[in-house]
């Protein structure tokens, strides 16, 4: 089959078996700024905006990607090339494709180059909302304290006097300046990041921010800017050379910027858009007056589930999380963490069933066309486990629960951090504290708490007697037996009543 070039002169040439968009684009405007145009938010905030545009709706919500990012330049080529056209690659289990052509991207600026066409979308009047993701590192936190840390070079910059915006941080509080100025009304600042109580971290940092240069304009933010909580939620990996040759193949799309997700999707969100908001209960995200039981229930089953896969299974030798997940032992063990030590830290969440939710997640995690990578899960670790897994360490440590599962794996992480796997090959640790965690792991033969002794990243839990304990275990039987009959031995160990049952 010949490909055609993804564009509004194509789109509406293409084959039968692909989704395209049959709404006006020209009749679109833009009420949203988004920050961070990854492949997550491409296949999910678009996708969710796309539905309503199909059904008539929204047309004043169409959205305005903004990237701050070197590495993200190609994208305003891409957007150009194929006027913000992309195909939506949402793969089955049972391997065949579903291709959604999205079109609710009405602008992309490429901020660096632009700062001030930045500003002008953000003090806009008709911009409304603006959305992040931006990751979880990308909110200047302290990975300890949670409080806001300038670390890095682009926010400290922007906290200078009079200068151009090069971060999310000084884009967004100058033109929240500007519109005060203006008597423009602000808009909501949505953080869609894995990171638990996102909109009220999103509001403490921003505040700081702007508190460092003007306190009385920090307070400002704090009292007038509503930062809603959501949670967010679709496996979407890195799309390989293959998924863009596939989509060519069977469909006769040429597409620069395809993305690859699983069926599954889901968005919370609680209501609380003073200026404003798209319909989006009509497209199936869920409108709540409290975020906080499904993003605790997210962040420690799903996130911190797949760490509980993804070292011990790269270490093992597999490379994707479907390989992984098949196996009964990590299966086993991934289960255990779910039932016996993150759910016994969840309140009671709404409407879900958490025995359907985890049964569901191994599904999901098992899904091979999906293709994701344990590369992927295994990047950014300072950001993540700090946020997704020591949580359920410290409340279990408080409440007298088991910690051995957690243990295990922040053990997994430092020997995945020590740069090799079991058969010797390097591995390629992607983190930003990436020099900081492979010298902390290099150490752990001469001295085995060295890695948990790092207190910017796990504070005090190398003091923790139980913590320990469990944790040296772990890290011995991996440096002696290897990943996976480590996990075995700790599933024969850990093997009994389920703990949530009472004792008869």
């Amino acid at each position: 089959m010949t490909a055609a070039r993804l564009g509004a002169a194509t789109v509406r040439s293409l084959g039968a078996g692909v989704a395209v968009p049959a709404y006006d684009r020209t009749a679109i405007s833009v009420g949203i700024v988004h920050f961070g145009t990854g492949a997550f938010v491409r296949s999910h905030q678009a996708m969710y905006l796309d539905r309503l545009l199909a059904a008539g709706k929204a047309l004043d919500w169409g959205i305005c990607a903004v990237d701050v990012l070197p590495s993200d330049r190609p994208k305003e080529r891409w957007f150009a090339e194929q006027d913000g056209l992309y195909t939506l690659m949402i793969k089955e289990a049972d391997g065949t494709i579903s291709p959604r052509v999205i079109g609710s991207l009405a602008d992309h600026l490429y901020a660096p180059e632009v700062p001030e066409l930045v500003l002008g979308r953000l003090t806009d009047p008709r911009t409304r909302i603006v959305t992040l993701t931006i990751t979880e590192g990308g909110y200047s936190l302290h990975p300890v304290s949670g409080e806001f840390d300038p670390q890095d070079p682009a926010v400290a910059h922007d906290l200078l006097p009079g200068v151009v915006p090069r971060s999310v941080f000084g884009f967004i509080t100058e033109s929240l300046r500007r519109r005060r100025a203006a008597g423009v009304p602000a808009f909501t600042v949505v953080s869609c990041d894995n990171l638990q109580g996102n909109g009220k971290l999103a509001r403490r940092v921003f505040s700081a921010f702007a508190e460092r240069a003007d306190p009385e304009f920090g307070q400002w933010v704090r009292d007038h800017v509503s930062f809603p909580n959501s949670m967010v939620d679709r496996i979407t990996p890195v799309t390989t050379a293959e998924d863009t040759a596939r989509l060519g193949a069977e469909f006769g799309i040429e597409d620069a910027w395809p993305v690859v997700c699983e069926p599954f999707a889901q968005w919370v969100l609680e209501d609380q858009f003073p200026a404003g908001r798209p319909p989006w209960e009509d497209s199936g995200v869920q409108l709540v007056a409290d975020v906080t039981p499904y993003e605790l229930m997210k962040l420690r089953l799903l996130n911190a589930g797949h760490q509980a896969l993804a070292y011990a299974g790269y270490l093992a030798g597999y490379r994707y999380a479907h390989e992984a997940a098949a196996d009964p032992v990590f299966a086993e063990f991934v289960t255990g963490y779910m039932q016996q030590e993150a759910r016994p830290t969840l309140e009671p969440v709404p409407g879900v069933d958490l025995d359907d939710y985890i049964q569901t997640l191994m599904l999901r995690f098992g899904n091979e066309a999906v293709r994701d990578t344990l590369a992927r899960l295994c990047a950014a670790s300072s950001d993540r486990i700090p946020k997704w897994l020591l949580p359920v360490i410290r409340q279990n440590l408080t409440t007298g629960g088991p910690v051995a599962r957690s243990a295990a794996i922040v053990a997994s992480w430092a020997r995945y951090a020590e740069g090799t796997d079991e058969a010797g090959q390097p591995i390629d640790v992607v983190d930003a504290a990436r020099g900081e965690v492979m010298a902390m792991a290099r150490r752990q033969h001469e001295e085995p708490l060295s890695f948990v002794r790092n207190e910017r990243l796990f504070g005090d839990l190398a003091e923790q007697p139980r913590f320990a304990e469990a944790y040296l275990s772990a890290l011995a039987a991996l440096h002696r037996d290897g990943a996976g009959q480590m996990l075995r031995q700790l599933n024969a160990e850990l093997a009994g009543p389920d703990p949530r049952q009472p004792a008869v």
